[in-house]
C-alpha cells in the first residue's frame, strides 16, 4: 500500500469502472462473434414482476447492453399480482428452452413470492446471476465451473485490473448480504494468485466496526447506509470500493432526491490510494459480468 507521502494524484486514484467494463465488453463481443460464426447467438431472458421503477431502469440498461454486444435478449414483464406458482412455471419453460442460455430474475419480487425459492428454480447452467445454491456452493469450494455473482465478480475484476494486490491483503467487507457481501468474501479468500486475502466480514452485529475498517488495506462497502464510511474510518493509503446505491432527499434536484453511495466520497478522496466513483465504479462492472456469464453459458451449452 502507498505510504502517506506517496498518495497518487486525484485522477489516478479513481478506479474507472466504465473503462474497465468496456475492456470486458470488447472481449465478450469477440466471443459473441466467434459463436456467431458457428450459427449461435447467446440469448438472455429477463423476468420482471411488477413495475418497480428502479427494476425497469436496471433491466432496460442490461437489455441495451445485450443488444450492443450482439446478444439476443427478451424481457417478460409479469403483473405484481403474479403468484409464485405462475412465476415458477415460466422459469420452468425457460429452463427447458434450448434457445435460452441465461435467465435473470430481477429483484425485488413482490411478496409473498420467495426470492430464494425462485432463484433456486433456475437451472444452474442458465443461472447467469450466480444465485442458485449449486453455483453458490461451487464458489465456496473454489470450483470455477460455476457462475460467480455479477457484482462481487465485477469488484474482483476492478481490483485486479487496477493493479491492486490481493494476496495477503487485509480486506474488510461491510455487509453480509447474499448478493455482495458473502460471495465477495468467498472470492477473496480462495487460494489463488488473484485472491488469497485475509477477509473480515462486518455486519449489523459487529462490535467496533470502525476499528475493523481502520485496519483494512482494502475496504468494500456494501452496507446500504448512505455515506456510512467517513474519512476517520479509513487508514491512509487504503483502497475503497463503494457498492452502495442509496436515495436521499435533495431539495436542489429536480426529483427532490439524489443517489449516493455507502462512503463519503469527497471526504475519503484525499486519504485513499484508490477509490471507485459512484456512479461509474461498480455499476458498469455488474452489467459487464452479466454479459460475460451469459456468453460463457452459451459456449458451455453448445460445446
Amino acid at each position: 500500500m502507498p505510504q502517506p507521502d506517496t498518495i497518487p494524484s486525484v485522477p489516478s486514484r479513481l478506479i474507472d469502472g466504465r473503462s474497465i467494463a468496456e475492456e470486458i465488453h470488447q472481449a465478450t463481443a469477440d466471443r459473441v462473434a466467434a459463436l456467431g460464426r458457428r450459427g449461435i447467438q447467446p440469448r438472455l431472458v429477463f423476468v420482471r414482476v411488477g413495475e418497480d421503477p428502479a427494476s425497469r431502469v436496471y433491466v432496460g440498461m442490461k437489455q441495451k447492453t445485450s443488444e450492443r454486444l450482439g446478444l439476443s435478449s427478451e424481457t417478460f414483464v409479469l403483473p405484481s399480482s403474479t403468484t409464485e406458482e405462475d412465476l415458477l412455471a415460466l422459469v420452468c419453460r425457460l429452463n427447458q428452452d434450448p434457445s435460452v442460455h441465461g435467465i435473470l430474475i430481477q429483484a425485488p419480487l413482490p411478496p409473498p413470492i420467495r426470492e430464494t425459492h425462485v432463484y433456486a428454480s433456475v437451472s444452474p447452467s442458465k443461472d447467469v446471476d450466480g444465485f442458485h445454491p449449486v453455483n453458490v456452493g461451487k464458489l465456496m469450494l473454489g470450483d470455477s465451473s460455476g457462475f460467480v455473482p455479477c457484482t462481487p465478480g465485477g469488484i474482483h475484476e476492478l481490483l485486479t485490473r487496477s493493479g491492486v494486490s490481493l494476496s495477503g491483503a487485509e480486506v474488510v467487507v461491510l455487509g453480509r448480504g447474499n448478493i455482495v457481501g458473502k460471495p465477495m468474501a468467498a472470492i477473496l479468500i480462495q487460494k489463488d494468485k488473484r485472491a488469497n486475502a485475509t477477509v473480515t466480514l462486518c455486519h449489523s452485529g459487529t462490535r467496533e466496526i470502525e476499528t475493523h475498517c481502520k485496519r483494512a488495506d482494502i475496504l468494500i462497502a456494501a452496507i446500504g447506509v448512505p455515506r456510512f464510511v467517513k474519512a476517520g474510518m479509513v487508514k491512509r493509503g487504503a483502497v475503497v470500493v463503494d457498492v452502495g446505491v442509496n436515495r436521499i432527499p435533495d431539495p436542489a434536484s429536480k426529483t427532490g432526491t439524489a443517489l449516493v453511495g455507502d462512503v463519503d466520497f469527497e471526504a475519503l478522496l484525499p486519504v485513499v490510494s484508490k477509490i471507485t466513483p459512484n456512479p461509474g465504479g461498480v455499476g458498469p462492472m455488474t452489467i459487464a459480468m452479466l454479459m460475460r456469464n451469459t456468453v460463457r453459458a452459451a459456449e458451455l451449452a453448445t460445446a
